[in-house]
């Protein structure tokens, strides 16, 4: 469905820090600045990208918008969410672990990066 993710920055090298962090502890590669001084993760099929808005005004974290990234293991969200915390990201929410839907179990570690965008690391947890 989706081409890819783009989010405004305010602070490409803050946000690198935490990107390379958050992704690294789920196995993406480091990003370089394009010509553009974007950011390009990709991994698993998905591609999130980081970016100074064009229109020149400041990045602001989008009211009622999460940006989830699928886990291979609730120890794998963890690492993520512990990565984002000591790399200038804010632990929001509930502590990460595992909730109860309907829909079945899922283990969430939420997160604000540093610009303020709602992040969740989500793993399905396998039904008994």
């Amino acid at each position: 469905m989706f081409s890819h993710i783009m989010l405004g920055s305010n602070d490409i090298a803050r946000s690198k820090r935490f990107y390379d962090a958050t992704l690294g502890a789920m196995g993406c590669a480091p990003a370089e600045p394009n010509a553009k001084g974007r950011l390009a993760y990709t991994h698993r099929g998905g591609r999130l990208m980081i970016t100074k808005p064009l229109n020149g005004e400041p990045a602001t974290g989008g009211n009622g918008s999460t940006i989830g990234f699928a886990a291979a293991s609730p120890e794998e969200a963890d690492a993520w969410h512990k990565a984002g915390v000591a790399n200038g990201g804010e632990a929001i929410e509930d502590p990460p672990g595992v909730r109860h839907t309907p829909n079945g179990d899922l283990y969430l570690a939420y997160l604000r990066d540093p610009d303020g965008n709602k992040l969740c690391a989500l793993y399905v947890m396998p039904s008994e």
